[in-house]
């Protein structure tokens, strides 16, 4: 092991012991100089995941969060010098985490937060304009072999949880009295879509769901729409589209699949 990856590695280690050899310019101890640094590294990431993940930590309280990161961090030190990505595995630690168990919703609530943390620095996309809809829409044949570009910020998740109105009921001034009228076993699905500088979170139904996850996985609109109608009873394709359009969620509609342009 290099000099640099010890270095890395005993700034996480549990036992707290300082790499060999180290050395400080005025004599002093090395351990205690060094204790300091590994305690900052650490707290700056503890607090790096308490910025993407509020409403995770609320719902836990601050102590009770900084001990499920503290132990993520340990075992998952980032993999790149940009903080804002930080986090992808936390919801699958918060899964596994053993104090956590009592609150089945948690990880997916984490999910939520990170997928709006991707949505928020996703990239710029026009967003389709009612006369290029009107001309797209205009041979129905055409639009239902159509390909539907949605736009970068996009994502959708499935829970069997609360999560959207968990995570809504954070965003009042009485959040206490939000909490009480949730059932936190109720399935709720979500999309995500940045508007301008604003991140939006929809309360989708599975239907709505489906659709979004064919469409983004490049299915063209018809066979997509088929697709969730044989396995639905009441799919309204239309109000599923339309629900689209108010999110901003759809770039373009392309007569054909435009791979790599």
């Amino acid at each position: 092991m290099s000099g640099q990856a010890a270095f890395a590695a005993a700034l996480l280690a549990a036992d707290g012991q300082c790499p060999p050899g180290l050395r400080t310019w005025n004599g002093s101890a090395p351990e205690a100089r060094f204790a300091v640094y590994r305690n900052n590294v650490i707290v700056g990431l503890v607090d790096a995941l308490a910025d993407s993940f509020p409403v995770t930590q609320a719902l836990v309280g601050e102590d009770f969060f900084r001990t499920m990161a503290r132990e993520f961090v340990r075992r998952s030190p980032p993999r790149s010098p940009v903080l804002a990505y930080y986090g992808e595995e936390f919801p699958g630690h918060i899964a596994g985490f053993a104090p956590a168990a009592g609150l089945p919703y948690l990880a997916d609530v984490a999910r939520l937060e990170y997928l709006r943390v991707l949505a928020w620095h996703a990239a710029d996309a026009d967003v389709i304009t009612p006369a290029r809809l009107a001309t797209v829409a205009a041979d129905a044949d055409a639009l239902a072999a159509s390909h539907v570009a949605m736009h970068p910020s996009v994502f959708v998740l499935r829970s069997t949880h609360a999560v959207v109105s968990l995570w809504a009921a954070h965003q009042t001034d009485s959040v206490a009295k939000s909490l009480a009228d949730i059932d936190p076993a109720t399935t709720e699905n979500a999309l995500l879509c940045r508007d301008g500088l604003e991140v939006a979170i929809y309360r989708i139904d599975a239907d709505t769901a489906a659709l979004l996850e064919q469409l983004l996985a490049g299915s063209a609109l018809g066979p997509a729409m088929d697709a969730v109608a044989q396995a639905a009873l009441n799919f309204d394709p239309t109000a599923a589209l339309a629900l689209l359009l108010r999110a901003s969620a759809i770039s373009d509609i392309h007569p054909s699949r435009r791979d790599g342009q």
